[in-house]
Protein backbone atom coordinates (compact mmCIF):
# COMPACT_ATOMS: atom_id res chain seq x y z
CA UNK A 1 0.00 0.00 0.00
CA UNK A 2 2.81 2.52 1.12
CA UNK A 3 4.79 1.71 -2.16
CA UNK A 4 1.28 2.39 -4.62
CA UNK A 5 0.65 5.37 -2.74
CA UNK A 6 4.09 6.62 -2.55
CA UNK A 7 4.34 5.95 -7.20
CA UNK A 8 0.91 7.95 -7.19
CA UNK A 9 2.22 10.74 -5.35
CA UNK A 10 5.53 10.75 -7.61
CA UNK A 11 4.27 10.67 -10.83
CA UNK A 12 1.76 13.31 -10.06
CA UNK A 13 4.42 15.39 -8.84
CA UNK A 14 6.75 14.75 -12.19
CA UNK A 15 3.82 15.50 -14.32
CA UNK A 16 2.79 18.18 -11.96
CA UNK A 17 6.25 20.26 -12.88
CA UNK A 18 5.86 22.13 -15.96
CA UNK A 19 9.94 22.00 -16.80
CA UNK A 20 8.59 17.96 -17.11
CA UNK A 21 6.97 18.97 -20.24
CA UNK A 22 9.88 20.65 -21.92
CA UNK A 23 11.13 17.20 -23.31
CA UNK A 24 7.92 16.28 -24.80
CA UNK A 25 7.91 19.58 -26.56
CA UNK A 26 11.71 18.66 -28.29
CA UNK A 27 10.63 15.72 -29.26
CA UNK A 28 7.13 17.40 -30.86
CA UNK A 29 9.56 20.20 -32.31
CA UNK A 30 12.14 17.58 -33.64
CA UNK A 31 10.04 15.37 -34.92
CA UNK A 32 7.96 17.93 -36.66
CA UNK A 33 11.18 19.48 -38.21
CA UNK A 34 12.59 16.35 -39.72
CA UNK A 35 9.52 15.27 -41.26
CA UNK A 36 8.89 18.94 -42.46
CA UNK A 37 12.28 18.85 -43.91
CA UNK A 38 11.78 15.76 -45.65
CA UNK A 39 8.33 16.06 -46.63
CA UNK A 40 9.81 19.53 -48.78
CA UNK A 41 13.26 17.97 -49.81
CA UNK A 42 13.23 14.21 -49.62
CA UNK A 43 12.86 12.87 -52.68
CA UNK A 44 16.40 14.90 -53.79
CA UNK A 45 18.23 13.16 -51.02
CA UNK A 46 16.89 10.00 -51.71
CA UNK A 47 17.71 10.35 -54.99
CA UNK A 48 21.23 11.22 -54.77
CA UNK A 49 21.32 8.37 -51.78
CA UNK A 50 20.22 5.85 -54.00
CA UNK A 51 22.09 6.93 -57.62
CA UNK A 52 23.74 4.24 -57.89
CA UNK A 53 21.65 1.64 -57.19
CA UNK A 54 19.23 3.18 -59.12
CA UNK A 55 21.02 2.58 -62.08
CA UNK A 56 20.97 -0.94 -61.64
CA UNK A 57 18.04 -1.87 -60.30
CA UNK A 58 14.47 -0.78 -60.60
CA UNK A 59 13.62 1.15 -57.93
CA UNK A 60 9.51 0.58 -57.52
CA UNK A 61 7.09 2.12 -54.60
CA UNK A 62 6.72 4.77 -52.28
CA UNK A 63 10.62 4.39 -51.04
CA UNK A 64 10.12 7.53 -48.69
CA UNK A 65 7.85 6.51 -46.22
CA UNK A 66 6.43 6.51 -42.79
CA UNK A 67 8.40 3.36 -41.74
CA UNK A 68 11.57 4.83 -43.18
CA UNK A 69 10.97 8.43 -41.70
CA UNK A 70 10.64 6.35 -38.16
CA UNK A 71 13.79 4.77 -38.57
CA UNK A 72 15.39 8.12 -39.48
CA UNK A 73 14.15 9.74 -37.21
CA UNK A 74 14.91 6.89 -34.33
CA UNK A 75 18.56 7.04 -35.05
CA UNK A 76 18.34 11.00 -34.37
CA UNK A 77 16.09 11.11 -31.39
CA UNK A 78 17.58 8.04 -29.66
CA UNK A 79 21.04 9.41 -29.41
CA UNK A 80 20.02 12.54 -27.75
CA UNK A 81 16.90 11.66 -25.33
CA UNK A 82 18.75 10.74 -22.87
CA UNK A 83 19.32 13.97 -21.79
CA UNK A 84 15.15 14.70 -21.35
CA UNK A 85 15.21 10.97 -19.43
CA UNK A 86 18.24 12.64 -17.01
CA UNK A 87 16.27 16.09 -16.77
CA UNK A 88 13.54 14.21 -14.42
CA UNK A 89 15.29 11.47 -13.08
CA UNK A 90 18.69 13.37 -11.93
CA UNK A 91 16.15 15.56 -9.51
CA UNK A 92 14.11 12.40 -8.07
CA UNK A 93 15.76 12.75 -4.99
CA UNK A 94 18.23 15.34 -5.20
CA UNK A 95 15.36 17.80 -5.88
CA UNK A 96 13.63 16.59 -2.43
CA UNK A 97 17.19 17.29 -0.85
CA UNK A 98 17.43 20.97 -2.31
CA UNK A 99 14.36 22.04 -1.31
CA UNK A 100 14.43 20.62 2.16
CA UNK A 101 11.45 18.50 1.45
CA UNK A 102 13.58 14.80 1.73
CA UNK A 103 14.76 15.52 5.38
CA UNK A 104 10.79 15.84 6.17
CA UNK A 105 9.57 13.06 4.01
CA UNK A 106 11.86 10.34 6.08
CA UNK A 107 9.88 11.28 8.99
CA UNK A 108 7.17 9.32 8.20
CA UNK A 109 6.71 5.57 8.75
CA UNK A 110 7.96 4.03 5.31
CA UNK A 111 11.20 2.27 4.88
CA UNK A 112 14.02 4.25 2.96
CA UNK A 113 14.06 1.21 0.37
CA UNK A 114 10.64 1.59 -0.29
CA UNK A 115 10.59 5.41 -0.88
CA UNK A 116 13.61 5.21 -3.17
CA UNK A 117 11.87 2.07 -5.03
CA UNK A 118 8.58 4.35 -5.53
CA UNK A 119 10.63 7.29 -6.87
CA UNK A 120 12.42 5.01 -9.22
CA UNK A 121 9.21 3.67 -10.30
CA UNK A 122 7.50 7.19 -11.25
CA UNK A 123 10.60 8.03 -13.25
CA UNK A 124 10.55 4.87 -15.35
CA UNK A 125 6.34 5.67 -15.94
CA UNK A 126 7.90 9.33 -17.30
CA UNK A 127 10.26 7.55 -19.31
CA UNK A 128 7.70 5.24 -20.52
CA UNK A 129 5.30 7.72 -21.54
CA UNK A 130 8.11 10.03 -23.02
CA UNK A 131 8.97 7.15 -25.32
CA UNK A 132 5.42 6.09 -25.95
CA UNK A 133 5.06 10.23 -27.32
CA UNK A 134 7.90 9.44 -29.60
CA UNK A 135 6.43 6.72 -31.08
CA UNK A 136 3.22 8.30 -32.04
CA UNK A 137 5.19 11.27 -33.62
CA UNK A 138 8.23 9.55 -34.68
CA UNK A 139 5.68 6.51 -36.36
CA UNK A 140 2.05 7.09 -36.20
CA UNK A 141 2.11 11.06 -37.13
CA UNK A 142 4.97 9.95 -40.31
CA UNK A 143 2.48 7.18 -41.44
CA UNK A 144 -0.05 10.08 -42.23
CA UNK A 145 2.42 12.21 -43.63
CA UNK A 146 4.40 9.96 -45.50
CA UNK A 147 2.14 6.41 -46.02
CA UNK A 148 3.46 2.80 -45.79
CA UNK A 149 5.06 0.62 -48.49
CA UNK A 150 7.90 -1.42 -48.22
CA UNK A 151 10.35 0.04 -45.71
CA UNK A 152 14.58 0.23 -47.47
CA UNK A 153 17.37 0.69 -44.94
CA UNK A 154 20.38 2.50 -46.18
CA UNK A 155 23.50 1.08 -44.95
CA UNK A 156 26.90 2.29 -45.51
CA UNK A 157 27.65 -1.28 -46.92
CA UNK A 158 24.23 -2.73 -48.24
CA UNK A 159 20.58 -1.59 -48.22
CA UNK A 160 17.98 -4.03 -46.84
CA UNK A 161 14.85 -4.23 -47.64
CA UNK A 162 11.53 -5.23 -45.31
CA UNK A 163 8.42 -5.86 -46.67
CA UNK A 164 5.62 -3.87 -44.90
CA UNK A 165 4.05 -6.34 -43.45
CA UNK A 166 7.20 -7.35 -41.68
CA UNK A 167 7.89 -3.99 -40.68
CA UNK A 168 5.14 -3.14 -37.39
CA UNK A 169 6.39 -6.17 -35.02
CA UNK A 170 10.10 -4.78 -35.56
CA UNK A 171 9.01 -1.56 -34.69
CA UNK A 172 7.00 -2.69 -31.22
CA UNK A 173 10.42 -4.58 -30.67
CA UNK A 174 12.68 -1.46 -31.30
CA UNK A 175 10.55 0.97 -29.35
CA UNK A 176 10.57 -1.89 -26.09
CA UNK A 177 14.17 -2.24 -26.47
CA UNK A 178 14.66 1.48 -26.56
CA UNK A 179 12.65 1.53 -23.05
CA UNK A 180 15.42 -0.41 -21.62
CA UNK A 181 17.79 1.82 -23.09
CA UNK A 182 16.86 4.80 -21.49
CA UNK A 183 15.64 3.17 -18.37
CA UNK A 184 19.13 2.07 -17.92
CA UNK A 185 20.12 5.87 -18.21
CA UNK A 186 17.20 6.66 -15.91
CA UNK A 187 18.94 4.37 -13.43
CA UNK A 188 22.50 6.20 -13.29
CA UNK A 189 20.83 9.29 -13.38
CA UNK A 190 18.62 8.47 -10.34
CA UNK A 191 21.79 6.65 -8.80
CA UNK A 192 23.90 10.01 -9.28
CA UNK A 193 21.12 11.85 -7.69
CA UNK A 194 21.19 9.91 -3.97
CA UNK A 195 24.49 11.75 -3.87
CA UNK A 196 23.47 15.29 -4.94
CA UNK A 197 22.13 18.00 -2.58
CA UNK A 198 20.41 19.96 -6.43
CA UNK A 199 19.22 18.35 -9.60
CA UNK A 200 22.21 20.05 -11.81
CA UNK A 201 25.04 17.68 -10.14
CA UNK A 202 23.00 14.39 -11.56
CA UNK A 203 22.00 15.69 -14.75
CA UNK A 204 25.59 16.72 -16.03
CA UNK A 205 27.23 13.75 -14.73
CA UNK A 206 24.96 11.60 -16.17
CA UNK A 207 25.41 13.38 -19.98
CA UNK A 208 29.13 13.38 -18.88
CA UNK A 209 29.33 9.34 -18.18
CA UNK A 210 27.65 8.85 -21.35
CA UNK A 211 30.16 11.03 -23.24
CA UNK A 212 33.13 9.64 -22.19
CA UNK A 213 31.81 5.83 -22.83
CA UNK A 214 30.32 7.01 -26.27
CA UNK A 215 33.99 8.02 -27.09
CA UNK A 216 35.66 5.03 -25.40
CA UNK A 217 33.22 3.13 -27.75
CA UNK A 218 33.91 4.89 -30.70
CA UNK A 219 37.84 5.12 -30.30
CA UNK A 220 38.97 1.59 -31.74
CA UNK A 221 41.76 1.27 -29.23
CA UNK A 222 42.92 -2.14 -27.65
CA UNK A 223 42.55 -0.94 -23.96
CA UNK A 224 39.10 -0.09 -24.91
CA UNK A 225 37.90 -2.93 -26.76
CA UNK A 226 38.46 -4.98 -23.96
CA UNK A 227 36.36 -3.01 -21.72
CA UNK A 228 33.05 -1.01 -24.16
CA UNK A 229 31.41 -4.95 -24.17
CA UNK A 230 30.73 -4.14 -20.60
CA UNK A 231 29.68 -0.58 -20.75
CA UNK A 232 26.41 0.30 -21.27
CA UNK A 233 26.33 2.66 -24.03
CA UNK A 234 27.95 0.19 -26.50
CA UNK A 235 24.38 -1.41 -26.29
CA UNK A 236 21.78 1.35 -26.49
CA UNK A 237 21.87 0.77 -30.33
CA UNK A 238 20.80 -2.66 -30.26
CA UNK A 239 17.12 -2.22 -31.41
CA UNK A 240 18.62 -1.54 -34.91
CA UNK A 241 18.92 -5.16 -34.46
CA UNK A 242 15.52 -5.92 -35.49
CA UNK A 243 15.85 -4.71 -38.89
CA UNK A 244 18.27 -7.36 -39.71
CA UNK A 245 16.98 -9.45 -41.82
CA UNK A 246 18.11 -13.12 -42.74
CA UNK A 247 18.66 -14.39 -46.02
CA UNK A 248 18.13 -18.11 -47.36
CA UNK A 249 20.43 -19.57 -49.86
CA UNK A 250 18.71 -17.65 -52.84
CA UNK A 251 19.74 -14.38 -51.24
CA UNK A 252 16.11 -14.07 -50.66
CA UNK A 253 15.18 -12.46 -47.05
CA UNK A 254 12.85 -14.90 -44.52
CA UNK A 255 10.05 -13.09 -43.89
CA UNK A 256 9.98 -12.69 -39.85
CA UNK A 257 13.49 -13.39 -38.89
CA UNK A 258 16.52 -12.00 -37.04
CA UNK A 259 20.01 -11.82 -38.30
CA UNK A 260 21.20 -11.63 -34.90
CA UNK A 261 19.17 -12.55 -32.13
CA UNK A 262 21.41 -13.49 -29.74
CA UNK A 263 23.26 -10.39 -30.02
CA UNK A 264 20.22 -8.01 -29.30
CA UNK A 265 18.79 -10.40 -26.28
CA UNK A 266 22.42 -10.33 -25.20
CA UNK A 267 22.86 -6.42 -25.49
CA UNK A 268 19.10 -6.04 -23.73
CA UNK A 269 20.16 -8.22 -20.95
CA UNK A 270 23.41 -6.62 -20.02
CA UNK A 271 20.96 -2.94 -20.03
CA UNK A 272 18.82 -4.67 -17.60
CA UNK A 273 21.57 -5.60 -15.47
CA UNK A 274 22.28 -2.19 -15.10
CA UNK A 275 19.10 -1.65 -14.20
CA UNK A 276 19.53 -3.85 -11.17
CA UNK A 277 22.80 -3.01 -10.34
CA UNK A 278 22.68 1.03 -10.40
CA UNK A 279 18.93 0.62 -8.96
CA UNK A 280 20.59 -1.91 -5.90
CA UNK A 281 23.72 0.81 -5.14
CA UNK A 282 21.12 3.36 -5.17
CA UNK A 283 19.13 1.85 -1.95
CA UNK A 284 22.16 0.94 -0.35
CA UNK A 285 23.96 3.96 -0.37
CA UNK A 286 20.61 6.05 0.79
CA UNK A 287 20.13 3.59 3.22
CA UNK A 288 23.40 4.45 4.93
CA UNK A 289 23.15 8.56 4.18
CA UNK A 290 23.01 11.02 6.86
CA UNK A 291 19.80 13.28 5.54
CA UNK A 292 21.06 16.90 6.54
CA UNK A 293 18.71 18.56 4.27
Amino acid sequence: MQYSRIVNIEVYKIFRNPRTYIAFLVVAVVVGLIQLGFYTDGKTYLSFGLRSLSDTFDLKGKILNGYLMAFIILQVLLVNLPLLVSLVAGDMVSGEASIGTLRLILTKPVSRTVLLLGKFTAASVYTFVLLLWMALWSLGISMLIFGVDDMLILKSDMITQILSSDVMWRYVAAFGFAIIAMLTVAALGFFLSVFAENSLGPIMGSMSIIIVFTIMNTLDLPIFNRINPFLFTSHMLGWKGFFDIKVDANNEQIVGSIENLPAVLTSAGILILHIIALLWASVIVFKRKDILS
